[in-house]
């Protein structure tokens, strides 16, 4: 692990030997999107990422002020939402921030105690215990705000056999373009106004009962031109974890910086998916038109040897196919991974994803972050927002 790092141990379970999770989260039940036009972002969702046709909610299963499209791709679900009408708080959302991530889901087994241990420790709720139910039983949702205008909804499933949420129905499609191998939401990652990291750091531990586990400064992740500060918050089976953003002093406007400017507050900056074959999946998705950061010069490929240590020897990945794709490389003290970044995936440069691979390793690609950086900033230059 780079010496840079500060961090609690990976262990997740000895931070919370002995203590009582109060919020127990079974993981990502889904991640919302308000965006402009929900069926032209669906095709886009299905034709570039391989995600498939599951469930819709419209005018024709009764819904008078928005439009839902829901795909999925192993256990990764994404809900694109749209308005109808001009008086709609989603398209004010969609006027201030552009396409961007409303909701967090949590899926969990007691939505009611789950709003009630969060909303009694502080949290703002947006949507209290809610019971909806169809001809396939019932589910029970609740939420709370966090930052920015993003909310966690909690969502119980457990008497529900149906295809998504009630209200929903099966979303038949001829066009489902084959999967590309994404299996599940690593991990969300959250940017904040500037000296507000801690601030959330702190709602998450009082609020939602998580532990901070990594924590990288401004003295590790700067370049030449630009710094920030980031905390990995992560819940007590580890199944949900939180990075948090704040920029930091630097020469010029860094990507932190960029995000708020262009979102116009607080928001998610990106989604890490997980593939269990990131060779594969990159090339296909490349091929589907997904375009990705610039690639890092070959010296820092001809420096993985190093960087990966003793875990070259069970490396399987042909990393001449690893440089050519511009994949990232980088290992801790349990393995080692693999992870690349899309461009933003709409014109506003704020949200983007991630394409990750672990071999074993639970950190986050910190050895990464110089070369990641400065390739965002190659992009900001490109856009004059440097």
């Amino acid at each position: 692990m780079s010496s840079g790092i500060k961090n609690v141990e990976y262990g997740l379970e000895k931070i919370f030997e002995g203590a009582q999770d109060f919020l127990p989260l079974l993981g990502t039940d889904h991640v919302e999107f308000y965006v402009g036009n929900a069926k032209q972002a669906a095709h886009f969702y299905k034709t570039a990422f391989g995600f498939q046709s599951l469930a819709y909610a419209g005018l024709e299963t009764g819904l008078k002020d928005r439009a839902s499209y829901v795909l999925k791709q192993d256990k990764i679900r994404l809900v694109l939402t749209t308005a109808l009408n001009s008086n709609s708080p989603i398209g004010e959302h969609v006027k201030k921030h552009g396409d961007g991530v409303k909701v967090i889901a949590l899926w969990v087994d007691d939505a009611r105690k789950a709003w009630e241990e969060t909303t009694t420790r502080g949290a703002k709720s947006y949507m209290e215990p809610t019971v909806e139910k169809d001809e396939h039983g019932e589910v029970v949702r609740a939420g709370i705000y966090t930052y920015g205008e993003t909310v966690h909804i909690f969502v119980e499933r457990k008497n529900y056999k149906g295809t998504f949420l009630p209200g929903y129905r099966e979303w038949k499609s001829d066009y489902n373009p084959t999967p590309v191998g994404l299996k599940f939401i690593d991990h969300m990652v959250g940017n904040v106004g500037w000296g507000e990291m801690n601030t959330w750091v702190k709602w998450y531990e009082d609020v939602m009962g998580f532990v901070n586990f990594l924590s990288f400064d401004d003295k590790q992740i700067h370049t030449e031109y630009s710094a920030l500060m980031s905390k990995v918050m992560s819940n007590g089976n580890g199944r949900i974890k939180f990075p948090i953003n704040e920029p930091a002093k630097g020469n010029k406007r860094s990507q932190i910086e960029e995000y708020l400017d262009f979102y116009e507050g607080p928001g998610a900056q990106h989604i890490a998916v997980a593939t269990d074959d990131i060779l594969t999946t990159v090339k296909q998705l490349r091929e589907r038109g997904v375009e990705f950061l610039s690639a890092p010069p070959q010296a820092y490929y001809n420096e993985i040897p190093t960087r990966l240590g003793n875990h070259m020897k069970v490396v399987k990945e042909d990393l001449t196919e690893v440089a050519k794709l511009g994949i990232l490389v980088d290992s801790d003290e349990e393995g080692y991974l693999l992870q690349i970044f899309t461009k933003p995936v709409e014109d506003r440069p704020t949200l983007f994803f991630e394409i990750i691979q672990r071999m074993g390793a639970r950190g986050f690609g910190a050895g990464n972050f110089k070369a990641l950086f400065e390739s965002i900033e190659r992009e900001q230059a490109a856009r004059g927002t440097l």
